[in-house]
């Protein structure tokens, strides 16, 4: 038999895994308001078709307006966006107030002077214990023409990291072959 997995424990020995900070966001279902939140457990999941997964809690109102809408965008946040991290991650009713934004031509809102987005529609939710697992499929991408670097999530803190360009990871040849022999056409 298993031993009960202690919830401090199981938070403090996750911390020690650096994740990305996004900003999940979509329109209520008037498509009247922005709607988001801030979102760690986010992750590419398939080249082919493109696909991407975030988990929401079960009790989010945001994902609640993801899932009547079935589409939304991720919002890649910078170093420089700690506070509007912390406001996407906060209660506040209206998080979207100040902040600048616009629509896309998929008409879901995008946060200025995120390093990228990625618009999808929802593809699949499978049950994952006191969140869901959301697949997204891919429908468009943008990136910042800055180079800005990323925000990171580390041991309860808000980080950063500037990229060794002395060291890049290794490239697959195979990879390389799908990427420039494929277009996002054949995917859609």
């Amino acid at each position: 038999m298993a031993a009960e997995i202690d919830p401090r424990q199981f938070r403090n020995v996750l911390g020690q895994f650096c994740t990305g900070i996004t900003v999940i966001t979509t329109f209520d279902g008037d498509q009247a308001a922005p709607i988001g939140f801030a979102c760690q457990s986010f992750a590419a999941l398939s080249l082919e078709p493109p696909l991407v997964l975030f988990c929401p809690t079960k009790a989010s109102r945001s994902w609640a307006a993801i899932e009547k809408t079935g589409r939304f965008c991720v919002n890649v946040l910078a170093e420089e966006q700690r506070e509007l991290c912390a406001r996407f991650g906060s209660r506040e009713p209206d998080k979207f107030a100040g902040v600048t934004w616009h629509a896309s031509d998929l008409e879901l809102p995008l946060l200025d002077d995120a390093l990228a987005t990625v618009e999808c529609k929802v593809d699949s939710v499978v049950d994952g214990g006191d969140h869901y697992i959301v697949i997204g499929r891919v429908q468009a991408l943008t990136e910042s023409t800055t180079s800005g670097r990323p925000l990171l999530f580390y041991r309860g803190q808000y980080t950063a990291i500037e990229p060794d360009k002395t060291t890049p990871a290794p490239w697959r040849a195979d990879l390389e072959h799908f990427l420039t022999t494929t277009t996002l056409d054949t995917w859609l």
